[in-house]
């Protein structure tokens, strides 16, 4: 081996062409049961962040109640011994959760113009995980927006019954879920927040209008009694009110006047078939939201 001259710099060692390696999670059902929690954990933060959001939604079902419950009881001669706002309490408890279920789905649309959502989408975890834990999210928050709404039931008189509230907060959860469900599966395909806004506008208002949130399902015209047997937001009001004047104390001409129910022609419809609607429409919106992102770029 020869020996450099004095004074020679010192070779420089060749770079290495070794590759850092990178570790990729695994796929899998726990890696899917994380990227769940991971995204319904962003709602929750998203909404218990957002004051203003969760005043403004408690706008509504507040004017429902206590203004028009209270102006169109004044006018109506209604049932002895039914205030008519009692009556309009199950359609604000809708309201509270179809409005905040929905509108916590838009914010797809504010990822998508922001850049957020193709962040989520190429990461190396099932999509329909991620439409999972979105509609999770947005029903937990609609849930407790409408907790908040569900508070003020003795403001009405309804019970503070435990029984009655927990009935109630199931069918709120219930509704909250097939909501955000239906607004995921709007908003995987609308690339503007104005567009998701319009088209939410242009969907919700018919749908809660004709749900009989506002006015019992009897004795009404024949073609709104269809508009209202087809509408499925109307087999989640009916139960929510059923469940509310089955803990009052009233007779039954006024329980049959306000909570008549639901009929098909002389087939009066039970409350487990109405639950069971509710919960199909969710399950059908999420496998269509579902692969709605997975056709997406």
């Amino acid at each position: 081996m020869t020996t450099p001259p004095p004074g020679t710099p010192a070779p420089v060692p060749a770079p290495s062409t070794a590759v850092a390696a990178v570790a990729v999670p695994r796929g899998g059902f726990a890696a899917g049961l994380r990227a769940v929690r991971v995204v319904w954990h962003r709602e929750l933060l998203r909404f218990s962040s957002d004051r203003l959001r969760v005043l403004t939604a408690l706008i509504q079902p507040l004017l429902f109640v206590f203004v028009l419950g209270t102006g169109l009881g004044s006018l109506t001669r209604g049932v002895p011994g039914v205030d008519f706002k009692t009556f309009v309490y199950p359609g604000a408890l809708a309201m509270s959760v179809l409005f905040t279920a929905v509108f916590s789905a838009g914010s797809i649309v504010w990822d998508r113009e922001f850049g957020f959502l193709r962040e989520m989408l190429v990461a190396p975890v099932s999509r329909t995980a991620l439409v999972i834990g979105k509609c999770l999210g947005g029903a937990t928050t609609a849930t407790a927006q409408g907790v908040i709404v569900l508070a003020l039931a003795g403001l009405v008189g309804v019970p503070y019954d435990p029984l009655l509230l927990l009935t109630l907060l199931g069918e709120m959860a219930l509704l909250a879920f097939t909501l955000t469900c239906f607004g995921v599966m709007m908003a995987a395909r609308i690339t503007t927040f104005q567009a998701f806004m319009g088209l939410t506008q242009m969907l919700l208002m018919p749908l809660f209008f004709t749900s009989g949130a506002l006015f019992p399902l009897s004795g009404l015209p024949g073609w709104l009694a269809f508009v209202t047997r087809v509408n499925p937001l109307t087999y989640a009001v009916d139960p929510i009110r059923r469940a509310v004047f089955a803990h009052l104390d009233i007779g039954a001409r006024a329980r049959a006047a306000y909570a008549p129910g639901v009929t098909w022609g002389s087939h009066h419809v039970p409350v487990w078939l109405e639950v069971s609607i509710v919960a199909v429409c969710g399950v059908v919106m999420l496998v269509v939201a579902s692969w709605e992102f997975r056709q997406a770029d």
